[in-house]
């Protein structure tokens, strides 16, 4: 194991138990963090959702756990949480991995309208509810701050088993200025669905040397 820390950030209706088909490989590599985000798991309900609180608490974990930089991967509601971290505090993101996530550009999501379950869901609904509707009018400001994340960027496109619109994720990584996009088609659930080759695209991601490393290297 090398160290590095990674944060992995579950999306809407999980929590962190999603990850458990693939975090066992990544923590053989990895210190590794699976979080559940406010309102969902074992974390608390304290009634305020929004996704800039839910960016803040990845922080609040890295303080509380003494964590000066990570990498953070995150699935789909979860991806924009981790997306909106690696842009707000670029110098504590060391690498970016976007599963399936919706990328905030204004006008371009339409999710929902959500179907409460008739039996009582193991999160606090309004927690979705928030969500869901952050992401269909995000915050202009979060689509023009693509260009100041400096961690290199994996974003993982399910192809045509997914909702999401490909053409946004090849958009926003045109703004990100070190990102790349991979398919695997498998739909939006690629970590759980398609396991093998989520691992076989992430380590490797995980592990790489950016440029400006080498860049550093050569300078010394």
């Amino acid at each position: 194991m090398d160290g590095a820390v990674v944060v992995l950030v579950h999306g809407g209706g999980a929590d962190r138990s999603t990850w458990d088909g693939v975090a066992t490989a990544i923590a053989a590599r990895h210190r590794v963090f699976a979080v559940d985000v406010r309102g969902f798991g074992e974390s608390d309900r304290p009634g305020v959702y929004d996704l800039i609180a839910m960016r803040d608490d990845v922080f609040g974990l890295l303080d509380a756990a003494g964590v000066a930089r990570a990498a953070l991967v995150g699935h789909s509601s979860g991806g924009t949480v981790a997306l909106l971290a690696a842009a707000h505090r670029p110098e504590r993101v060391t690498r970016l991995v976007l599963e399936e996530a919706p990328m905030p550009k204004p006008g371009a999501l339409r999710l929902g309208p959500l179907r409460r379950p008739d039996a009582e869901p193991p999160y606090d609904w309004a927690a979705r509810e928030t969500v869901v509707a952050q992401l269909n009018a995000p915050d202009p400001g979060w689509w023009a701050a693509l260009p100041g994340i400096t961690a290199p960027t994996l974003i993982l496109d399910g192809g045509p088993g997914s909702h999401l619109d490909s053409a946004l994720a090849h958009e926003a990584a045109s703004l990100i200025p070190d990102a790349r996009v991979l398919r695997i088609p498998a739909g939006h659930h690629i970590h759980r669905d398609a396991p093998a080759a989520f691992t076989a695209a992430v380590l490797p991601f995980l592990s790489e040397r950016s440029a400006a490393v080498d860049r550093a290297i050569s300078q010394r």
